[in-house]
C-alpha cells in the first residue's frame, strides 16, 4: 500500500489556501476557479482549519447568511485534521470514513504543509490498485 508522500508525488503538492479573515464569497471564487472541493485556512503558515462547499452549504447558504459578509474563520472545519506523509492510504481512508472528512491536509516532518489528499485520490489509487492486481491474476492465469 502506498504511502500519502507517494500519493502527492503523483499528483502534486498545490495546495489552494485561503485565511480566516478571508470572505467566505472570495474562498468560493477560489474553489470555482480552480474546480476544487476545499482550502486550507492557513494563520502564521499553519493550518488551522478547512473550508469547503459543505461548510458554505450548512452553515451559511441554509441559514440565510451573505457570503460576502461572512469570513472564512467563522465557518471553517476546526480543529483541522492533518496527517504525516508517511501515514499509508488504507490509514487515510480509515482516518477519513471514521471522522467523514473528505479532504486531509498532509504535513512533512517539521510541520509545515507540504499538500492535501482528497477521498477521491485514495478512491483512485485504491482502484489502480486492484486493477493492477487483477491484471497481474489474469496474466498469471493465462500463462
Amino acid at each position: 500500500m502506498k504511502t500519502l508522500e507517494q500519493i502527492l508525488q503523483l499528483k502534486g503538492r498545490d495546495v489552494l489556501i485561503t485565511s480566516p479573515g478571508s470572505t467566505v464569497y472570495d474562498s468560493l471564487a477560489l474553489l470555482a476557479q480552480h474546480e476544487v472541493g476545499a482550502l486550507v485556512v492557513l494563520e502564521d503558515d499553519r493550518p488551522v482549519g478547512l473550508f469547503s462547499e459543505r461548510d458554505y452549504a450548512r452553515k451559511v447558504i441554509l441559514k440565510g447568511l451573505s457570503s460576502h459578509d461572512v469570513l472564512v474563520g467563522a465557518i471553517m472545519a476546526s480543529p483541522v485534521i492533518c496527517v504525516d506523509t508517511s501515514l499509508t492510504v488504507d490509514k487515510a481512508m480509515g482516518i477519513m470514513t471514521e471522522r467523514r472528512i473528505r479532504h486531509l491536509p498532509v504535513l512533512d516532518d517539521t510541520g509545515q504543509l507540504t499538500g492535501i489528499v482528497s477521498i477521491g485520490d485514495l478512491v483512485k489509487d485504491i482502484i489502480a490498485e486492484q486493477q493492477y492486481t487483477i491484471d497481474q491474476l489474469q496474466h498469471y492465469i493465462h500463462s
